[in-house]
């Protein structure tokens, strides 16, 4: 089954060490050796070409961001697993790496199922 894990943060008032992109390639080096990791990327902030569409009262309006919210969508994964179990497992250790490796780093992730994606 498909399954697709967005990850969403606050940015914390330090940068991000040294250490944690070298041990994000190593999960994703797994996770691609596994077989189960079809996509991932890192997304701008929404203040860098994002845009809302929304319907409302039968009217489409397009707001520019940035938006609103205090934690912006910074990445996403796409998984092919045998359940949804082993997608957030692989979600889970994604947050792990910088809830280890980034002090004061404050996130969560959102794991859904791909419709089709078996």
């Amino acid at each position: 089954m498909r399954y697709l894990a967005t990850l969403r943060s606050s940015q914390p008032p330090t940068p991000p060490p040294p250490g944690l992109m070298e041990a994000i390639m190593e999960l994703g080096a797994e996770a691609v050796k596994a077989g189960v990791l079809l996509d991932t990327a890192g997304l701008a902030p929404s203040a860098v070409g994002g845009a809302r569409i929304t319907v409302s009262g039968g009217e489409i309006s397009v707001t520019d961001g940035p938006f609103a919210e205090t934690k912006e969508m910074i990445s996403y994964a796409i998984y092919d697993v045998r359940d949804r179990a082993e997608a957030v497992e692989w979600t889970s250790r994604f947050l792990k790496l910088h809830r280890d490796l980034w002090p004061g780093w404050e996130g969560e992730g959102d794991v859904l199922q791909v419709f089709g994606g078996m």
